[in-house]
């Protein structure tokens, strides 16, 4: 699962909480590996990924794995990061 989040948005920080709250329950997703995209990172107000993790209340994730990337969609920056992790992760399932 691939949540990407607006690091600018502190406004919306908690609707997205939510959000991934409620998909994290969906059975479907029950095992699935999480991945976070902190995006606009480039923007000077920006909350960092340490920030991010903390409003989205990702450390109580126990049993799932998960990271959490700081990217800049615009400028490519952080993606292939990402994408690396969610590809070994997704290798080690098999």
């Amino acid at each position: 699962l691939i949540f990407v989040v607006d690091s600018n948005d502190r406004e919306r920080v908690n609707e997205a909480r939510e959000e991934l709250q409620r998909m994290l329950a969906e059975d479907e997703l029950r095992d699935a590996v999480l991945l976070v995209f902190a995006n606009k990172q480039d923007l000077p107000n920006a909350m960092n990924a340490a920030e991010i993790t903390d409003k989205l209340g990702l450390h109580a994730l126990r049993q799932r794995s998960w990271y959490i990337q700081a990217t800049c969609a615009t400028s490519g920056d952080g993606l292939y990061e990402g994408l690396d992790w969610l590809s070994n992760q997704l290798k080690n399932q098999k």
